[in-house]
C-alpha cells in the first residue's frame, strides 16, 4: 500500500513544551465522510505494513501542514491552573429518579462557573443532561459544551462534561450516526479537562458526516469531585458512552442511535473500554464500529526502550485516580516517600508538570514500595481495566506505528494478539516509521475510509484470519 499524504483530519496539533514533548488534540473541522471515502480506497484485506516519512505532518484549520511530536502516549499539553472555588461535590450511588430527556439548563454564566456542578446535584439516568452551554457555528456545524450524567466504577452518578458538535442540515432518515471520541491523556485533575484545553474548538469528525462527542472522562471538568480514575475501564467506557446518550438527547442534534467508537492511546483503551461495555450498559444504541489507535492496553506488562519510564508515571496516576474509585486501595502501601513528597502535582498540576516531577523517580525506579502491577489490591484493579479479553459483535480496526516508543509495537502486537485469542473481529493496520504523534495523520483516508465502510454495512475484514499475531 502506498504512502498517503495530505490527508486531511481534525488537526491534531503536536506541541513541543518546555519541559517534555506532549501532544494536544486542536480538533477542528475534518473533511466530510463523502469526501474522504472519495479519496480512499479500503483497508486491504490482508495486515498492511505502511511506508511512513520520518517528518510527521497534520494539517490545521487552513489546511497548513504542521510539525508532529511525541512523548507520552495520549498525551496533551496543557496549563496548569488552580480550580475555581465551588461546592464540593459527593460522588454517590443514587437511585434513580429524573425522566430521561428532562430539560437540561441552557447554561449563560461563564466558563469556571459551567465547571461547578449544581448544588444541589440532581439525580439523573445515564445520558441525561444537566447542561448545555453554546460554543459557536462554523463550516455548517454547531458546537456546545455539556455536563451530563454517568456512573463511575462504583456505580455512583458522577457529572461529566464534554463537547457535541453537530450538521445544522437536514439528518437523514434513522437520524445521525455518532462519532465518540474517546480523548488521549491530560491529567487526573479538573483543569486537565479536554474541553478547557480545546477553548470553543468542534468535537473531531474522523472524516464522517454526523454528530460528534468528544468526553471530558469522570473527574475531569466538574470541579469537587475525586480525581479522574485514569484507565478505568468502567468509567471511561461510561463516559463514552454516555456522551453518546447525551447526544442523542439533545433534540437539536438529531443524533440516530447508530455509532462509532473512536480513540488513540488513553483513547484508545477508552474506545475500546466503550466498544467492550456498549452492549450490555446500552443495549438501545447501535454499535458499529471500533477504531483504536495505539490504545494503551496490557496494563501489567513492561517492554524495551523507555517503556518502563512511561509506564511508570502512568501507573502512579492511575494509582492516584483510582484510590477515589477504590477505597481499598491504600496509597502508603504502595508509594515512596520520594514519591509521596510531589504527588501534589497530580491535583495542581496537569500533564506535562506531572512529566516533569515524576520522570527521575520512574528512571530511577523511586516510586514504588510495592509495584501495583504485581501486588494486590491494586494489582487486581489494574487487571479488571484491561481490555482485550472479550469479543463483541462490532468489528475493531487496530492501528499503530512501527516507530512508536510510547506504547511501543511490541506492546501493540501483542494486543493485536490477544482480541484474535479471544476471537473480536479485528483488521490490523501497521504503519513503518510512524510515531505515536504521527499516526493519526498518516492513517487518515484509511481510517475514514474503514469507519465510513461500517456505517454503510460492508463486510468488515478480520486479518486474525491470515495473520493472528501481526507477524505476517
Amino acid at each position: 500500500m502506498p504512502h498517503l499524504t495530505g490527508a486531511r483530519r481534525p488537526a491534531f496539533r503536536w506541541i513541543a513544551t518546555s519541559t517534555a514533548v506532549l501532544f494536544s488534540i486542536a480538533a477542528a473541522t475534518a473533511c466530510s465522510s463523502s469526501s474522504a471515502a472519495d479519496d480512499a480506497a479500503k483497508p486491504t484485506s490482508t495486515v498492511s505494513v505502511v511506508a511512513a516519512d520520518t517528518t510527521t505532518v497534520a494539517p490545521d484549520d487552513a489546511g497548513n501542514a504542521t510539525t508532529a511530536t511525541t512523548v507520552v502516549p495520549g498525551t496533551t499539553t496543557s496549563t496548569s491552573t488552580t480550580s475555581t472555588t465551588s461546592p464540593t461535590f459527593e460522588a454517590s450511588a443514587t437511585s434513580i429518579t429524573a425522566p430521561v430527556n428532562s430539560a437540561p439548563e441552557r447554561f449563560t454564566g461563564t466558563e469556571d462557573e459551567f465547571y461547578a456542578p449544581p448544588d444541589p446535584f440532581p439525580a439523573g439516568e445515564p445520558g441525561d443532561l444537566i447542561r448545555v452551554m453554546d460554543v459557536g457555528v462554523a463550516d455548517g456545524s454547531v458546537t456546545v459544551k455539556v455536563m451530563y450524567h454517568s456512573r463511575d466504577a462504583q456505580d455512583r452518578d458522577r457529572p461529566v462534561t464534554g463537547v457535541i458538535t453537530y450538521p445544522i442540515g437536514e439528518a437523514p432518515i434513522g437520524g445521525w450516526p455518532v462519532v465518540a471520541t474517546a480523548p488521549g491523556t491530560t491529567g487526573i485533575a479538573p483543569q486537565c479537562a479536554l474541553s478547557r484545553i480545546l477553548d470553543g474548538q468542534p468535537a473531531p469528525a474522523w472524516g464522517v458526516d454526523g454528530v460528534r462527542v468528544i468526553t471530558d472522562y469522570i473527574g475531569l471538568g466538574p470541579t469537587g469531585g475525586p480525581l479522574h480514575p485514569y484507565l478505568s475501564k468502567p468509567s471511561e467506557g461510561h463516559s463514552v458512552i454516555d456522551g453518546v446518550r447525551a447526544a442523542h438527547n439533545l433534540a437539536e442534534t438529531h443524533a440516530g442511535t447508530t455509532w462509532l467508537s473512536v480513540g488513540h492511546s488513553q483513547g484508545g483503551h477508552g474506545a475500546l473500554s466503550a466498544s467492550e461495555l456498549a452492549a450490555d450498559y446500552a443495549p438501545e444504541l447501535d454499535l458499529v464500529g471500533t477504531l483504536a489507535l495505539a490504545p494503551a492496553a496490557l496494563l501489567d506488562r513492561l517492554y524495551g526502550g523507555i517503556d518502563p519510564i512511561v509506564t511508570g508515571i502512568l501507573t502512579t496516576m492511575s494509582l492516584y485516580g483510582g484510590a477515589g474509585e477504590h477505597p481499598e486501595i491504600i496509597l502508603d502501601d504502595y508509594v515512596t516517600p520520594e514519591l509521596a513528597a510531589v504527588a501534589g502535582v497530580m491535583e495542581t498540576g496537569c500533564l506535562d508538570e506531572i512529566s516533569t516531577a515524576l520522570a527521575g523517580l520512574a528512571a530511577g525506579n523511586q516510586l514504588f514500595t510495592n509495584d501495583p502491577r504485581t501486588t494486590d489490591p491494586a494489582k487486581s484493579v489494574l487487571l479488571a481495566n484491561d481490555v482485550g479479553n472479550v469479543a463483541v459483535d462490532a468489528p475493531l480496526f487496530l492501528v499503530s506505528g512501527t516507530a512508536d516508543d510510547r506504547v511501543v509495537i511490541d506492546r501493540f502486537r501483542d494486543t493485536y494478539a490477544r482480541f484474535c485469542a479471544a476471537g473480536q473481529v479485528t483488521e490490523l493496520l501497521i504503519v513503518d516509521g510512524a510515531t505515536h504523534g504521527s499516526i493519526i495523520g498518516d492513517t487518515a483516508v484509511q481510517t475514514a475510509a474503514w469507519l465510513t465502510a461500517r456505517l454503510a454495512g460492508d463486510e468488515p475484514t478480520n486479518t486474525c484470519d491470515t495473520s493472528p499475531t501481526a507477524t505476517g
